[in-house]
C-alpha cells in the first residue's frame, strides 16, 4: 500500500469517527432541548373538597365553625371583612413565556353582621370576565429629560457655603 493511500484511509476513518460523534452529540442535544419543551403545570391556592362544601349550612354556621371545617380562607374581603374567598388557580408555563391560567375556582362565602353564613357562591373560569388594560398613557407634568440630563443634571446645583443659593 502506498503512503498516500494510507493517509487517505486514515483521514476517512477519522472523518467517520467525527461524524458519528457529531450525530451522537446532535441527538443528545435534541433530546435535552426536547425534554425542556414540556409545559410546567402548577396549582396555587386552596379549594376545599366538595364533600366539605356540601356540609355548609346557610343561616346556621359561624365564621369560627367554617374556619374549623374548611380552614382559613385564601382572601378576606378588603373592604368587607364579612366576605371570605377560597381561590385556587392552575397555570401552565411553556418555555420562558408568561404563565397562562388554565383553570380557576373561587368559593365566596358571605356572612351577616353576627358572623353567620348567609350565602355561598361558586365561580369558575367560565364566569371570568377578561379586562383589557387601557393602552393610553397617563399624562404627567414636568419635563422630559434625556439620560445625560438625568445623570449630570445636579452638577453645580448644590453649594457648600451656607446661605447661598445657586
Amino acid at each position: 500500500m502506498s503512503r498516500v493511500s494510507i493517509l487517505i484511509n486514515l483521514g476517512l476513518g477519522q472523518l467517520c469517527c467525527y461524524r458519528s460523534k457529531l450525530i451522537a452529540l446532535s441527538a443528545l442535544s435534541m433530546l435535552l432541548f426536547g425534554s425542556g419543551c414540556q409545559p410546567r403545570i402548577t396549582t396555587h391556592g386552596f379549594m376545599p373538597r366538595t364533600d366539605l362544601i356540601e356540609r355548609l349550612q346557610l343561616g346556621e354556621q359561624s365564621k369560627n365553625e367554617i374556619a374549623v371545617l374548611l380552614g382559613s380562607p385564601t382572601i378576606i374581603g378588603t373592604f368587607d371583612q364579612d366576605i371570605w374567598y377560597y381561590v385556587t388557580q392552575t397555570t401552565e408555563n411553556k418555555f420562558f413565556f408568561k404563565p397562562e391560567i388554565i383553570d380557576q375556582e373561587i368559593l365566596a362565602l358571605t356572612f351577616n353582621e353576627a358572623g353567620v353564613l348567609v350565602s355561598l357562591e361558586e365561580k369558575s373560569m367560565l364566569d371570568a370576565i377578561r379586562i383589557e388594560p387601557n393602552a393610553q398613557q397617563t399624562p404627567t407634568v414636568g419635563r422630559k429629560l434625556s439620560l445625560l440630563q438625568q445623570l449630570f443634571g445636579n452638577f453645580g446645583r448644590f453649594s457648600n457655603s451656607p446661605g447661598t443659593t445657586p
